[in-house]
């Protein structure tokens, strides 16, 4: 596999989840190392696949998709996680994002755009919209800064300022003047100095500074 991306799947559609594996392995760049039904599935047999990314139905039967992810969060899994979801649910998307969740993506997206999120969220990032990422925000917003968020560069503080608001990568990238890819560098700065893995931290370390 080299140096493949490797996903878990956890999604109960039988159809669904035979589609998502074969878009995303053939990526060329990615392929699914475990496919679950069930989150109790999941639970069991996770660590022994060892996946870079894990792919999380929001509405399983049985145990949820928030639920894993809060479970898994609190056994110290450290994989990047992101939703899949049917609605535009914000309510469930935000939970999911309290849980631990990394980001998320509307099933009906694109199948370029699922594969666009997976190597996003590999790369440091968090693919969500601006109603998501201003509810995280507005959530955030009584907190004071933390003592961390003054050792960040002026242009690193700039990045993550624009991403509280919620501003996507290429607009950030356009409203600064500097690629996606030096987004994302920036981005991977900012985890590191917030000792974060998530946007959600991130912005919660930032509160109203």
């Amino acid at each position: 596999m080299g140096d493949k991306l490797r996903v878990g799947l956890i999604e109960d559609d039988d159809q669904l989840r035979a589609d998502f594996t074969s878009v995303i392995d053939e990526a060329g760049d990615m392929t699914v190392v475990a496919a679950f039904e069930s989150a109790e599935d999941a639970l069991g047999a996770l660590r022994g696949a060892r996946p870079d990314v894990l792919l999380v139905d929001i509405n399983l039967p049985g145990m949820s998709g928030i639920e894993l992810v809060r479970r898994l969060r609190a056994d110290g899994v450290t994989n990047q996680m992101v939703m899949l979801t049917t609605f535009d649910d914000a309510n469930s998307v935000f939970e999911s994002l309290k849980a631990g969740a990394n980001g998320y993506v509307l099933k009906r997206a694109a199948l370029a755009e699922l594969r666009d999120a997976i190597r996003d969220v590999a790369a440091g990032g968090a693919p969500m919209t601006g109603a998501i990422a201003r509810k995280v925000v507005q959530y955030f917003g009584h907190l004071a800064p933390a003592p961390e968020v003054k050792t960040l560069t002026d242009r690193e503080r700039e990045v993550l300022v624009a991403l509280s608001q919620g501003q996507q990568y290429k607009e950030v990238a356009d409203s600064l003047g500097i690629s996606i890819n030096t987004v994302r560098k920036y981005i991977r700065a900012i985890y590191d100095k917030l000792h974060v893995t998530t946007r959600l931290e991130a912005v919660n370390k930032l509160g109203r500074a």
